[in-house]
């Protein structure tokens, strides 16, 4: 087009063509000069063996890690249950595992039976062999998550020894004050159950088996006093008998 003039002598002027996409002798598109290079899709079944490798990979580093802590956890546990049993009974010389088995207490787990499906007590006994009472575990949904807790129980007076929370996720500085405050935890050391929980400042109390909740985690004292009763409605009459009729041995 260079050689071409415009009438009047004067050269023409090219100016560019728009909304026309350059082509190929072959009709396609020609890639412009930023066009990125072309790469082809990855295919499905690919993506689907990635993931499942990796799946399978973090499975077993789970299972692995498990396994390596699991005896450590178990062994943190059996310790804080030791302490816990020691100060619920007033500190035992010595303390026998008892096992719940067809509806009665025996000293020895059943033959054939695994003993972490068999409900367990703890007999606690002074130097001298005198029996102190029974610990207890029992738990209970709370506000916001289970709260476990031991407590001591005297077979021959019917009344309770003392009472610690093993474990609780309950609001920091309201619900977890089952956990820390000494007037509500004290007030279970000489209660006889059944425990009715009542409210705090209401008066003086009526009965040996009043528990004032504590202010501002009445959700959290209730699941305690709830866990407590309901564990001595299930066990209190097979304690009382074992205590009066001394020891069955399992088979």
């Amino acid at each position: 087009m260079s050689g071409m003039e415009a009438p009047g002598g004067k050269p023409a002027v090219r100016l560019p063509v728009v909304g026309v996409t350059p082509t190929t002798e072959a009709g396609a598109a020609a890639p412009g000069p930023d066009a990125p290079a072309g790469r082809p899709d990855t295919p499905w079944w690919r993506l689907l063996a990635t993931l499942g490798t990796a799946g399978a990979i973090a499975g077993v580093l789970i299972v692995v890690v498990y396994d390596l802590t699991l005896p450590r956890i178990q062994e943190n546990q059996a310790r804080v249950l030791q302490r816990a049993i020691q100060e619920v009974l007033e500190a035992p010389a010595r303390y026998d595992t008892l096992f719940v088995y067809e509806g009665a207490l025996v000293t020895q787990k059943p033959g054939g039976v695994d003993a972490g499906d068999l409900e367990q007590l703890y007999l606690g006994y002074r130097e001298a062999g005198e029996p102190i009472g029974f610990a207890i575990v029992a738990a209970e949904p709370g506000f916001q998550d289970i709260v476990r807790l031991i407590f001591g129980y005297d077979a021959g007076t019917h009344r309770l020894l003392g009472m610690k929370v093993l474990d609780s996720r309950e609001t920091p500085g309201l619900g977890d004050k089952i956990l820390t405050d000494s007037a509500f935890i004290g007030e279970f050391r000489g209660a006889e159950p059944p425990l009715i929980g009542i409210r705090a400042g209401a008066g003086a109390k009526g009965g040996p088996g009043e528990i004032d909740m504590i202010t501002g985690a009445t959700i959290s004292s209730r699941t305690v006093v709830k866990a407590m009763n309901d564990a001595m409605a299930r066990l209190q009459p097979l304690m009382d008998a074992f205590a009066e009729n001394g020891a069955r041995t399992g088979g």
